[in-house]
């Protein structure tokens, strides 16, 4: 995963609302009225957090009837979750090596 990708996922979650929201997904599928109900928020803020959660890919959307339904993109999760652990530890063209040259 790029880190221009990298850095709107985690932008994303940068807001409490939205990382919240990551949270609650991670137990499985989620109708946007049960996550609306655990916030005081009204429905075109909580379209809009959506919005942003799906457009970095981390969170995918299905309409069903007419209902949105949203889950976790495990994927992409899993990819952040490497990248996390991968910057945690020197690696030989880690950045931190050019320092001092």
């Amino acid at each position: 995963m790029q880190e221009r990708n990298l850095s709107h996922i985690f932008k994303a979650l940068g807001d409490e609302t939205r990382l919240k929201i990551v949270e609650m997904l991670s137990c499985g599928e989620l109708c946007a009225c049960d996550i609306l109900t655990s916030f005081q928020i009204t429905q075109p803020t909580l379209s809009y957090h959506m919005k942003i959660l799906t457009e970095c890919s981390l969170v995918r959307a299905k309409k069903e009837g007419s209902w949105m339904k949203y889950q976790n993109n495990q994927d992409v999760v899993d990819e952040v979750m490497q990248y996390w652990g991968k910057i945690q530890q020197a690696q030989e063209d880690c950045i931190c090596k050019e320092i001092g040259k």
